[in-house]
């Protein structure tokens, strides 16, 4: 049963990471689209966004590893 719970809880981290790269995807897109001068912002919530990319990477391989046969 233990297994089961944790890999339910690296699901629902994942679901819950891959959305708010999602939404950050949509504020970096409004941002660049309305001609918003805060590049600062712009970098900062870019900087964000790769970092959850690569936390998802990370989630991802915990449930489903790479193994080489």
């Amino acid at each position: 049963m233990q297994l089961s719970d944790d890999l339910n809880e690296l699901r629902t981290s994942l679901a819950l990471l891959n959305e708010e790269h999602r939404d950050l995807d949509s504020a970096i897109s409004a941002l660049i689209e309305t001609g918003a001068s805060d590049q600062i912002k712009i970098a900062r919530l870019k900087k964000r966004k790769l970092s959850l990319k690569d936390k998802i990477a990370k989630l991802q391989n915990r449930i489903i590893p790479d193994i080489i046969a």
